[in-house]
């Protein structure tokens, strides 16, 4: 099918596209929904810090980037959605809707791993617009797949830390593959999650083997958006980067998709289904 990806430039909307394609999916498209000013938002659906750099994935894959500025805010906030004019969701049905008007697209690829919030409101936009959601990491166990993904050669930095034990001017900045032995740590001694879905990190990905050019930042600061002193907040914000050729491409090595490809409509009954997400 026809795929246009969702990007946060996170670790999992990129890992869930390289999943896509080993199901034999296209990608032909990403999509991403930038905030009106902040760099970050009070969003229960989007990770939007490190949103300077997500034009340069245009570049880095050689595909059309549509982009959104978020609008609306989190109104309806239930366990179920229903269509509200002025809520977050909104402003993903419009993107959505053009890019299957401009480039003919019959699925959404979402790296949503546990978030039943951001599940029921992605395949609400999915069922109104007749796409089909593909998220191949929905509910897959948390450590395998973090491996997994630094395997596979996923490059990304951690640019947001909000947990206890994380601390800003330590771990921002660092790679993913450098902190998986802390995150097992903290996993084990104070429960953390460690693909960071309680929202303990967020990441940035520099290079994956889908991309055709690999994106480099020059220049970024910090940011420390609570000083708690237990589990203080900050992130990087990105003031200059570019991308550069990728010297000697390796061949493409996907693991092989954790579960069948299954519809959005067949979630009720099933607990470990591929569903939906950003």
């Amino acid at each position: 099918m026809k795929v246009v990806a969702l990007i946060s430039g996170g670790k999992d909307s990129c890992y869930n596209m390289m999943q896509c394609v080993a199901a034999g999916h296209k990608i032909v498209a990403l999509a991403n929904l930038r905030p009106a000013k902040a760099d970050e938002i009070d969003s229960y659906m989007y990770q939007t810090v490190g949103h300077q750099a997500i034009d340069l994935y245009a570049e880095a894959m050689d595909l059309p980037l549509y982009r959104r500025t978020i609008e609306g805010s989190s109104l309806e906030t239930g366990r179920e959605y229903n269509q509200k004019e002025g809520d977050e969701v909104e402003d993903l049905y419009h993107l959505l809707k053009l890019v299957k008007e401009k480039e003919g697209v019959e699925a959404v690829s979402v790296g949503a791993i546990l978030s039943d919030y951001q599940r029921v409101r992605v395949e609400n936009v999915c069922t109104r617009l007749q796409l089909q959601s593909l998220a191949y990491l929905w509910q897959r166990d948390q450590a395998a797949l973090l491996n997994e993904m630094i395997s596979c050669g996923l490059h990304a930095l951690l640019i947001k830390v909000a947990a206890f034990g994380l601390d800003p001017g330590t771990h921002l900045g660092k790679p993913l593959a450098e902190m998986e032995p802390c995150l097992q740590q903290l996993s084990k001694k104070y429960g953390v999650h460690i693909c960071g879905e309680g929202g303990e990190y967020e990441t940035f990905t520099t290079d994956c083997p889908l991309f055709k050019k690999r994106i480099v930042i020059d220049k970024m600061e910090t940011v420390i958006h609570s000083a708690d002193a237990f589990a203080p907040v900050g992130y990087l914000r990105f003031t200059e980067m570019h991308t550069e050729d990728k010297a000697n491409r390796r061949t493409l090595f996907f693991p092989p998709t954790p579960f069948p490809l299954l519809h959005a409509s067949m979630l009720p009954t099933l607990t470990s289904a591929i569903f939906t997400h950003a």
